[in-house]
C-alpha cells in the first residue's frame, strides 16, 4: 500500500495575498519592538527630513528604527545583512511593511541618527 502524504505543491499560486502578520506568532519580539517604537517620540528623526522636497522621499523613520532595533536584538548588525533579512525574514518584512531599503540607506540612516538611536 503506498504512503499517503499531505499535499505538497511548491508551484501552487495563492489566490489572495496573506497578511505577513499572520505568519508571526502572537507575542513575537517584532510586535513588542514595533509597539515600543510607535510609543516613542521620533520628532528629532522627522526634523531632519522636514525641508526635503518631492524628490527626496526617505523611508519612514519609525520603520527604519524598528528594523535597526530588531536587528540589534537578534544579533544582526551589518547593514548588508539587515538589507538581506528584509527580503528573507518574515519578522523583518513585517516591521518594514513591504519596504526594502538598500544597505547604504540603512547605513546612512544609522550614521545620521546615531545619537538619537542610543
Amino acid at each position: 500500500m503506498p504512503t499517503s502524504y499531505l499535499p505538497y505543491e511548491p508551484q501552487q499560486q495563492m489566490l489572495l495575498p496573506h497578511a505577513l502578520q499572520d505568519w508571526l506568532p502572537e507575542g513575537h519580539l517584532a510586535y513588542y519592538i514595533s509597539d515600543t517604537v510607535d510609543s516613542l517620540d521620533l520628532s528629532s528623526f522627522h526634523a531632519r527630513y522636514a525641508s526635503g522636497g518631492p524628490r527626496n522621499q526617505p523611508f519612514h523613520p519609525a520603520m527604519m528604527v524598528k528594523v535597526l532595533v530588531y536587528g540589534y536584538a537578534t544579533g544582526v548588525f551589518s547593514s548588508r545583512k539587515l538589507a538581506r533579512k528584509l527580503h528573507e525574514d518574515v519578522a523583518f518584512r513585517v516591521l518594514a511593511a513591504g519596504n526594502y531599503p538598500a544597505h547604504r540607506t540603512l547605513c546612512d540612516f544609522r550614521a545620521f541618527h546615531l545619537k538619537g538611536i542610543r
